[in-house]
């Protein structure tokens, strides 16, 4: 899945998060160190409590680290000032999560349309963009239905095509089929898999083993640090449900 991994998107170095909780501190990370390529779909595991939403909010600049260095496509983040910080989210990283978050009174078209709104992109861009991305994820007949009117499947693909039409150097995905059925689990997951095969980087906390073997690369947490991180044989990565 995928093709060959080519420059680095995300490096993280000696990484550490301590949050004080009154006169506790509780160490989220601890001196994690991770490098991901361009192209690669990495799956983010470990039990309750181990980091990994932390970790993610690290990569998707919603929080910084305590010490040690992240750096977006060369860029280091964890210096930057807000303004900049917010920048880089809109432009340089998708976000999908386990509830879809989508307008409910808004067409899919217009849900999909949002972030390109917000970015000043000009309405005959946005329209391309959004019908290309609508079509990528197969829901290019379902452009003006409400999400009321979508399966929870079809809802988390638009959520898939928002998230793309930013042309993000990554996708940050948590959760992303918790709340789905086994058939719109394995909906979401194809499509995922398609997304990465055509070049995108995929980050994905998940809690469900089968789910992570549809990625690529399989990094575990416990207690804040990293205690494995190797690829997935190539047959569970393919293998059918």
């Amino acid at each position: 899945m995928g093709g060959e991994a080519g420059a680095s998107v995300i490096e993280l170095s000696g990484v550490e998060k301590a949050y004080d909780s009154g006169e506790l501190t509780v160490q989220a990370l601890r001196s994690v160190s991770l490098v991901i390529r361009e192209g690669e779909f990495v799956a983010i595991m470990g039990p309750s409590g181990s980091g990994k939403t932390t970790l993610l909010a690290i990569l998707g600049c919603l929080d910084r680290p305590t010490q040690g260095s992240y750096a977006l496509v060369g860029e280091e983040m964890s210096t930057l000032d807000e303004t900049r910080r917010a920048h880089v989210r809109g432009e340089r990283i998708g976000f999908v999560f386990q509830a879809y978050n989508l307008l409910p009174r808004t067409s899919a078209y217009r849900n999909v349309e949002l972030p390109l709104i917000y970015a000043g992109v000009p309405a005959r861009e946005r329209r391309s963009r959004v019908l290309e991305g609508l079509s990528e994820v197969g829901l290019s007949d379902r452009a003006d239905h409400l999400p009321t009117q979508l399966s929870g499947g079809q809802q988390q693909r638009v959520a898939v095509a928002r998230a793309l039409v930013m042309r993000p150097s990554v996708l940050l995905l948590d959760e992303p089929t918790g709340n789905l059925d086994s058939a719109s689990e394995e909906e979401v997951l194809t499509l995922l898999q398609q997304v990465n095969r055509e070049g995108a980087t995929l980050v994905m906390v998940t809690h469900s083993n089968e789910v992570a073997e549809r990625a690529s690369r399989i990094v575990r947490l416990a207690d804040g640090a990293i205690v494995s991180d190797e690829p997935v044989q190539r047959t569970l990565a393919l293998g059918a449900r």
